[in-house]
């Protein structure tokens, strides 16, 4: 049943999440556009409209259950965007950067969310509902950062391991791809996830992010 928290703490999120999976995933198709792969603009998935991009278990049911849950992570999913590597015109390498799309979009949005987030305190603006969205753009995006580049496909991360290894270890890693989602799952209720990979990684995102916002904090530093 929900509460006038957990629809107030829903309304907080959804904006930030749906700008964070939108864009990371148009991101992708936009990279594979310029490296020579026109499926995803060929499907309408390079496009800003959330309705081609959300995924009803991944981009609702999943984040409001770790939302109401108060998890310490957010992450969450798209329908991935089609992508023909062998399109591509130098698919080893250009797999990597359209891998790095999504999660650098991420990054870019924390970073867009850490300064809005800065500028409603140092303008005094008192509206708890901004600041919390502004807090809630800045995690979200950073666990879908994270969580991303883990090296298991078919997340990015396995993408980009993927396209690093020599060929006949690439070829092998492929073949987990079937099985990487529930492995990823598996991996995510044990909470090998959680504590070996996004505890340490946001916190050296997060690190960075203050390092980058700091001439900002100190302009706006009483």
């Amino acid at each position: 049943m929900f509460t006038d928290y957990s629809i107030q703490a829903i309304a907080i999120n959804a904006i930030p999440l749906i700008f964070a999976i939108t864009i990371h995933e148009a991101a992708h198709g936009y990279a594979a556009k310029r490296l020579g792969d026109n499926t995803a603009f060929l499907l309408g998935r390079v496009t800003l409209n959330p309705l081609k991009h959300i995924d009803p278990i991944g981009t609702v049911l999943i984040p409001i259950a770790l939302v109401l849950a108060s998890s310490p992570f957010l992450v969450g999913y798209a329908k991935p965007v089609p992508v023909r590597f062998d399109q591509l015109r130098n698919p080893r390498i250009d797999m990597i950067w359209v891998a790095l799309a999504g999660p650098g979009s991420n990054f870019i949005q924390a970073i867009l969310w850490a300064v809005f987030w800065i500028l409603i305190q140092g303008f005094d603006v008192n509206e708890p509902f901004l600041i919390s969205m502004a807090k809630a753009g800045v995690f979200w995006n950073i666990g879908l950062l994270v969580f991303n580049l883990f090296p298991l496909p078919p997340l990015d991360g396995g993408r980009i391991l993927a396209g690093i290894l020599p060929r006949r270890q690439a070829l092998m890693f492929g073949k987990l791809e079937p099985w990487g989602f529930f492995i990823v799952l598996g991996l995510l209720f044990t909470g090998v996830i959680s504590h070996w990979w996004m505890m340490p990684l946001s916190d050296f995102f997060i690190t960075i992010l203050r390092a980058l916002t700091s001439p900002l904090r100190m302009v706006f530093s009483p």
